[in-house]
């Protein structure tokens, strides 16, 4: 009954009281899911014509800039036309916030990204934006089974609640049955306290970022205890990248699959993984293009920067924005049927590369395997600023063996082909970033990955 009156009273009238088309939003969206790949292709091109019909006739700043590339209102048609138009920068948007909203925008709301690689970005989302973004993760929500009403606790970057409305929210939360849990605040005090709301509170998801959900995975292994049988349909994980070592642990310690989504507050949601595995991206929604550093779009399975069209955005428009993430798109089709096409990887942001003496770009994965390979290793930083430095942070426990150092040195040594001095720092444990995020790999020198690739490759 809890559920039932969660799915069809209490979230409708929230989201109705706020001035959300969620609901209906979510109806069309399943609908979609449904479509064949013609059919959400056609989909996909009305829904874009639209936008840039709209853009050209109500917002200054893209109107200004399809003029200076001798566009008219009509002539982007298909997601093939998007390159005729200039990248949208976040410098773009800091430079130009107000020519960016409509002349008839309805409500707009002010948002802010963390800043965690930079100065924060300061923009606008329109309601229904806002709107499509709560409905496309109720959507992968329920491709997997669970939606609103059933219990979920959500490890996210908030403060402790004290104000008047965060009360208010708390009453919202309890009535859809989630329970906020600040990522903050993550010393073993306070870990060992969300554990005992994890086992008492016999939650069905879990939402949260991955680095959060592993340290407590970590921690309840060491306290001996059993998560496997409490029940767990899924761990939704989103905001950071998901190694593979951290999926394998959190699943093993939990008994559920780990759901993995990628997107953001100003690039929007982006894609969700479904439970066959395929990285869907929300085409209905989102036009995702991966470009090279001119802006190019490079071929299915190979690298670039991904840049995304929020077919949403009318009254604040975000049109080919760079979201500063690697990755690549994929030909294949997922077994689950969805005509959503894919997103073969992601690669991290930009800074989460590594670069080597000779001109090389190395994904963060390359550090990570033979660093996960040594024992007692439970979290850890790599921070590079110069190409043949590395230090790392760790947090280790007894089992960390006292040729652990040379190990991990020698085969970094051997991935870098060239001389590399290694140095090590031991801590009890990492504070949190500012958006409660944690970053396992950061380089000063690869700020713009897109930029550095592309000098790589013309090196003769």
């Amino acid at each position: 009954m809890r559920k039932w009156l969660a799915w069809n009273l209490i979230f409708p009238m929230h989201e109705w009281a706020k001035g959300h088309s969620t609901c209906q939003l979510l109806k069309e969206m399943e609908r979609v899911d449904q479509l064949s790949f013609t059919d959400l292709q056609q989909l996909q091109a009305s829904k874009l014509q639209d936008l840039m019909h709209y853009s050209y006739t109500h917002v200054p700043f893209v109107r200004q800039r399809m003029q200076d590339a001798g566009i008219g209102a009509t002539d982007i048609r298909h997601k093939s036309d998007l390159v005729r138009l200039p990248i949208l920068r976040k410098a773009d948007i800091r430079d130009h916030r107000e020519a960016l909203r409509s002349d008839v925008a309805r409500k707009l709301r002010p948002f802010a990204t963390g800043g965690s690689t930079g100065e924060p970005l300061l923009f606008d989302l329109s309601l229904r934006r806002i709107s499509s973004q709560v409905a496309n993760r109720q959507r992968v929500y329920r491709w997997w089974g669970v939606s609103i009403g059933d219990p979920e606790l959500a490890i996210w970057g908030s403060p402790i609640e004290v104000t008047r409305q965060d009360r208010l929210r708390n009453i919202r939360d309890r009535l859809l049955s989630t329970h906020l849990l600040s990522a903050f605040e993550m010393d073993e005090q306070t870990m060992t306290r969300y554990l005992d709301l994890i086992e008492s509170s016999r939650c069905k998801q879990i939402f949260g970022y991955p680095s959060a959900i592993l340290t407590l995975c970590l921690l309840a292994q060491r306290q001996g205890r059993n998560l496997r049988c409490l029940g767990v349909k899924v761990v939704f994980v989103t905001s950071e990248v998901l190694f593979p070592y951290q999926r394998e642990l959190i699943s093993d310690t939990l008994n559920c699959p780990v759901a993995n989504g990628y997107g953001g507050r100003d690039s929007g949601f982006i894609a969700h993984e479904c439970p066959q595995g395929g990285m869907h991206i929300m085409a209905d929604s989102m036009i995702v293009e991966v470009v090279d550093p001119e802006g190019q779009p490079v071929p299915n399975g190979e690298i670039g920067e991904i840049v995304a069209t929020d077919l949403y955005s009318h009254e604040a428009p975000f049109i080919r924005y760079a979201t500063g993430d690697m990755g690549v798109l994929s030909d294949r089709r997922c077994p689950c049927g969805r005509a959503l096409p894919l997103l073969e990887s992601i690669e991290g942001r930009s800074n989460d590369s590594i670069v080597t003496s000779d001109g090389r770009i190395m994904n963060a994965l390359a550090l990570v395997y033979p660093l996960r390979e040594v024992p007692g290793v439970e979290q850890f930083r790599i921070c590079q600023k110069r190409v043949d430095s590395i230090h790392v942070q760790i947090v280790r426990n007894q089992s960390f063996p006292p040729t652990g150092e040379e190990s991990i040195t020698t085969a970094w040594r051997r991935l870098f082909r060239s001389p590399l001095e290694v140095t090590f720092e031991y801590l009890p444990a990492f504070p949190r970033e500012r958006s409660g995020k944690f970053r396992h790999v950061v380089s000063e020198l690869a700020t713009d990955s897109a930029r550095v690739v592309h000098q790589v490759q013309e090196r003769p």
